[in-house]
């Protein structure tokens, strides 16, 4: 078990944002149960854990399935008996093009990971914290800066993180009775392999193309860590955190 007591569930743990949590919160103490597609990555994050901290369990998974998500969380509970955090963090985007030419399978296969897969995922989260004990837990959105305002040809993301929003506050507000705490954190920029492209310059609302600014995705993981921690009384409903020169304010 872990040195504080506490587990953890990451979603897309196997790169970007949810490899860096997880590894932060394994450094600060917490068991960590690590959940992505690919399980070569999700080893590859196990191995860079502290070798002399709490254990690691990589669960390979498709979050948009049903049965997949169900036998994580079995594995997680069998392992490490509780579950404290979950971070809702696995998302995936569809081709930047105008949106009538968008498929129904790419609006269909972002809206399956982005939001069913994060209501599963909260579903099986809070029937866990319900009937532990001590009973409770916390529930970690990430939302996106797209949760906002939205980027040029970006429809089925920016749905699927408004939607994020929603779910936030309903878990916030039906988790009340039960001592489980939910928020949200929206990211802008972090350095990951999905942001490398902005180096290059990505699109702007007014047509133009513009390199944009980038942070440190550890300060992205130690912003989720400050949330995990608060004890149950208190919750950050939704947190901004961003590259400080993105053309964030004033979009739209």
């Amino acid at each position: 078990m872990s040195s504080t007591g506490k587990v953890a569930l990451v979603t897309g743990a196997g790169s970007g944002i949810g490899r860096a949590v997880a590894l932060t919160l394994q450094a600060a103490g917490y068991s960590v149960a690590l959940a992505g597609r690919r399980a070569a990555e999700l080893d590859i994050t196990a191995s860079r854990a502290d070798a002399n901290g709490p254990p690691m369990l990589a669960v390979p998974t498709d979050i948009s399935q049903p049965d997949q998500v169900k036998s994580l969380f079995a594995r997680a509970k069998e392992t490490f008996g509780r579950l404290d955090v979950l971070f809702n963090n696995a998302g995936k985007g569809a081709p930047a093009i105008p949106m009538e030419d968008l498929t129904y399978e790419q609006w269909r296969s972002v809206v399956g990971v982005n939001l069913t897969g994060a209501f599963l995922c909260a579903q099986e989260a809070i029937r866990m914290m319900k009937s532990q004990s001590p009973r409770g837990g916390r529930i970690i959105n990430n939302g996106s800066i797209s949760a906002q305002t939205p980027r040029p040809h970006s429809a089925p993301y920016t749905a699927t993180k408004h939607a994020i929003t929603g779910l936030t506050k309903s878990i916030a507000l039906d988790g009340r009775p039960f001592d489980i705490a939910c928020g949200q954190i929206d990211i802008g920029n972090a350095a990951t392999e999905m942001t490398e492209r902005m180096t290059g310059g990505v699109p702007q609302a007014n047509g133009t193309m513009m390199v944009e600014p980038r942070m440190n995705v550890q300060h992205v993981a130690d912003a989720v860590l400050y949330m995990a921690n608060l004890p149950l009384e208190s919750n950050v409903l939704t947190m901004t955190i961003m590259a400080t020169k993105m053309p964030l304010v004033g979009r739209g």
